[in-house]
């Protein structure tokens, strides 16, 4: 079993910076991916950001070239560095881990969320 608990959204204008992390406690047997997704009101969830065990990335379009997805090891977490952020980027933010449980089946677990808002 797995907990995940997001960190680091608010509020910042335009054009400005924000960093989430996501901290992983409990146990799996292994972890496939760790992805960012994100929901605003009236709109359908979506993926933002993924990182591979391997260190694979991949970012949705709208946020290529303004988010970096990251992650260390030792602190069992990943981070979502987000920059140049316009208010279509205002949504709650969400992480998720998706691997493999102890009797070989896939396993998805989901934080928290936490908000996000772009506005001046």
């Amino acid at each position: 079993q797995v907990q995940l608990v997001e960190s680091g959204g608010g509020w910042v204008q335009p054009g400005g910076s924000l960093r989430l992390s996501c901290a992983a406690s409990g146990s799996i047997f292994s972890i496939n991916a760790i992805s960012w997704y994100r929901q605003a009101p009236g709109k359908q969830r979506e993926l933002v950001a993924s990182i591979t065990s391997g260190g694979s990335t991949n970012y949705a379009d709208s946020v290529k070239g303004r988010f970096t997805i990251s992650r260390d090891n030792a602190k069992n977490t990943v981070y979502l560095q987000m920059n140049s952020l316009k208010p279509e980027d205002t949504a709650v933010y969400y992480c998720n881990l998706r691997g493999l449980g102890y009797v070989g089946i896939i396993d998805e677990y989901w934080g928290q969320g936490t908000q996000v808002t772009v506005s001046s």
